[in-house]
């Protein structure tokens, strides 16, 4: 049976690279992958530092058990031009910094140790997408993503295709495409398994090449794969031989995915669209993240922002993402790697490979429901389009193709036209001449004279830039455009559906950003701590998953242009809410669903439509204490008090988890929030914060910060060793306090 091993520790790592490196172990840090070469500051830093070459190494034994097997290394991702050597000899080479690749290493290994050695070169290669001009994203080196030991028999399972041709029937069935690395003869055969184990069918047939498949038919009393019950089954495929057997298991799930003219169907089921953009980044570690913070950014946009799609902008991501994706029923838009730029003809050929690269490691996701085989936002170019479409229709025909663009009138060689529609405030820039819109007609995008299946997939992002600790009245516009362009999308059938520009802010090249090389466009910051706007797609998900109720104000009177709150949004997915200020009586007050008439949760607007200058009291008087009290079915269930006169009164420590995995760079996310006496962020505490932590861990990024809007976000990383983790967080304003994280 085949063995896989983390390949992940004991590495040594050294800036630069000479031949020399091929033949002898250089000096170095001993590191653990997943790895970013250069760990940047939060901001204001020079991209360049990364744009180098970097010298990974790990000297390994020949074990005796590798005798008579295939034995292959497999690289997850590394960024971006890997050479691999093995004794001094060049082995293998991979241009793509996004997907995996295997190298058979058993022919090269000698008795006793090994000298594995990775050239990675950070440089922007005009040959390898997305490089060749700017891109508005970093692309930090490194082996980012995991390493495994794969030893097999000679002959082993290389890949399969899983398929639910008739998901929708009462008697499935499941077909399996098996591809070899080599040709051989034998037996395969296939046990279907549900998620707790149990065998729910069984097949086998002989083999006789490099490829067969397998069918299991007549299954009944299965679940589909949905959005709100992600049902996962287990294929296992076992390939038997003289040699040996080896064995494959690859989950997926039963369901239907279309795109049409009117829209997106799910199971048939039609479902409108609403998602954000994700890029692979965090703060200081650049790509390099571990399974927890890939599945945790699964976890915010399902859960936190009820989204029901996300787009993978722009390249292929973690498994681990896409694996969560499947388990919780988040829709993924998965695309190749690029943003604008076509390059040469040998740049064309790697993304065609990205195409190909992208389905085979991916195709057995139910999550993923479209191909992106279209550079993003580049021009039209008859031919390579028809070759990226013809590779992925060739490689799976049950999913559909689309094609991101930023022009009008451009070729539909795509299934789905898919559009990066920033016209709203586009009537800001100068020389238009038009109102304010959020979304262009079709057929005014297409240039074609009938309705198409049509998608979103970005909008607002630089069009509105905001920070977490801007003005309020800035935050404020920043919620009302995410609100009227998921109105918009919501309110017209000819859309699928919408991704925002984007989920969270992210590093980014000197040629973008808000000149400290970070891009303001997300709905949340780096530490995906939510802005105003996040509950612009939270307040969207139903209120039985959480109860919404966030006012869009910082409950100061000064922060407004010649004072005062009005209007005044509050996000909410409750029937209605009733404000108090001091000592006056509750107001009722609705949704505003003649405005917002397509949200299926309007937000409460309170103006001087409905309410008066005396309750709140003119500039210059007293300002009171608020309470607002969200109603469902006529009960309260939300409260929020807001306090006219705000003290810092609690530090808040608020980790992902205290439960950490020794041995597998596991890395956890700490918020710290300054809180007044109502239990409210601080939006103007922007305060130093000391740290430190004890035990066998380290602290990601510097000790010393600073909150930022009344919140600050640190990652802590266990090392290899079991124990506990204290980290000790000092400020001024507060008592100190510690929190404590079991390695096990």
């Amino acid at each position: 049976m085949r063995k896989v091993q983390n390949f992940n520790a004991g590495w040594v790592f050294s800036e630069g690279f000479d031949d020399a490196a091929v033949s002898a172990l250089r000096e170095g840090e001993k590191v653990r992958l997943p790895h970013t070469a250069v760990e940047l500051p939060f901001n204001y830093f020079d991209e360049k530092l990364y744009q180098r070459a970097f010298t990974y190494q790990k000297v390994f034994a020949n074990d005796p058990s590798f005798s008579g097997k295939r034995v292959s290394l497999v690289f997850d991702a590394a960024m971006a031009d890997s050479v691999v050597f093995l004794n001094g000899k060049e082995i293998a080479a991979h241009k793509d910094g996004y997907t995996p690749f295997e190298l058979e290493i058993g022919p090269h290994l000698k008795d006793g140790d090994n000298l594995l050695t990775v050239k990675i070169d950070g440089s922007e290669n005009p040959d390898i997408p997305p490089f060749g001009n700017v891109i508005d994203y970093l692309t930090f080196a490194g082996i980012y993503r995991d390493v495994w030991l794969k030893i097999t028999t000679p002959v082993a399972i290389d890949n399969v295709k899983i398929e639910t041709p008739d998901a929708l029937a009462d008697d499935k069935s499941v077909t399996a495409d098996v591809f070899l690395t080599d040709e051989t003869t034998g037996k395969l055969s296939a046990t279907l398994s549900d998620a707790e184990g149990k065998t729910i069918a069984a097949t086998e047939a002989s083999v006789s090449g490099r490829q067969a498949r397998l069918e299991l038919s007549g299954l009944k009393g299965l679940r589909l794969w949905d959005i709100d019950d992600p049902a996962l089954y287990t294929l296992t495929v076992t390939l038997e031989t003289e040699a040996g057997t080896d064995d494959f298991s690859n989950r997926f799930g039963f369901r239907t995915a279309s795109f049409a003219s009117d829209g997106f169907r799910l199971n048939g089921r039609l479902l409108k669209l609403r998602g954000l953009n994700r890029h692979q980044s965090w703060p200081h570690l650049g790509y390099a993240m571990g399974r927890r913070g890939q599945e945790k950014d699964a976890d915010i946009l399902k859960f936190e922002l009820a989204c029901n799609i996300a787009r993978t902008s722009h390249y292929p991501q973690s498994k681990y993402f896409l694996d969560r994706c499947d388990e919780i029923g988040l829709l993924v838009f998965e695309e190749i790697p690029g943003w604008q730029h076509i390059g040469g003809d040998a740049w064309k050929r790697e993304s065609v490979e990205n195409v190909r690269r992208m389905i085979t490691r991916d195709w057995n996701h139910p999550s993923i429901i479209i191909w992106g085989v279209r550079i993003n936002e580049s021009a039209d170019d008859h031919d390579f389009y028809a070759e990226t479409n013809r590779v992925a229709r060739a490689l799976d025909t049950t999913r559909q193709t689309g094609g991101v663009r930023c022009i009008e009138n451009s070729e539909m060689l795509e299934d789905v036209y898919t559009m990066n529609d920033f016209v709203l405030g586009d009537e800001e820039q100068p020389g238009r001449n038009h109102a304010r819109i959020c979304t262009r007609d079709q057929r005014q995008v297409t240039g074609l004279s009938k309705t198409v299946p049509y998608m979103i997939t970005e909008y607002n992002g630089h069009m509105y830039p905001t920070k977490r600790f801007d003005q309020e009245s800035r935050q404020a516009e920043h919620v009302t455009r995410h609100l009227q362009m998921l109105n918009a999308v919501a309110g017209d059938p000819t859309i699928a559906g919408s991704t925002g520009w984007c989920m969270f802010d992210y590093n980014t090249h000197s040629d973008f950003g808000s000149g400290d090389r970070i891009c303001y466009h997300g709905v949340m910051d780096m530490y995906r701590e939510p802005k105003f706007a996040a509950y612009a797609y939270a307040s969207q998900g139903e209120p039985e998953n959480g109860v919404v109720l966030q006012p869009v104000t910082f409950w100061a009177r000064g922060e407004r242009n010649i004072g005062g709150v009005l209007p005044l949004i509050i996000l909410t997915n409750c029937d209605y809410i009733e404000l108090t200020v001091g000592d006056s009586a509750p107001k009722r007050v609705e949704p505003a669903r003649s405005t917002y008439p397509h949200l299926p949760h309007p937000p409460v607007i309170l103006d001087s439509h409905n309410v008066s200058a005396e309750e709140f009291g003119d500039w210059g008087r007293q300002w009171f204490d608020g309470t607002l009290t969200g109603y469902i079915d006529g009960k309260p269930v939300r409260t929020m008090k807001l306090s006219g006169n705000p003290v810092p009164t609690t530090l808040e420590i608020a980790p992902d988890a205290t439960e950490l995995r020794a041995g597998e760079k596991d890395c956890v996310r700490v918020i710290l929030r300054a809180l007044d006496q109502c239990g409210n962020i601080m939006p103007f505490f922007d305060e130093p914060v000391t740290l430190s932590l004890d035990g066998p861990g380290r602290i990601i990024g510097p000790e010393i910060t600073s909150f930022r809007g009344g919140t600050a976000g640190v990652y802590i990383e266990a090392g290899d060793e079991t124990g506990t983790l204290t980290l000790s967080v000092r400020c001024a304003a507060f008592a100190d306090d510690t929190i404590a994280f079991t390695i096990s």
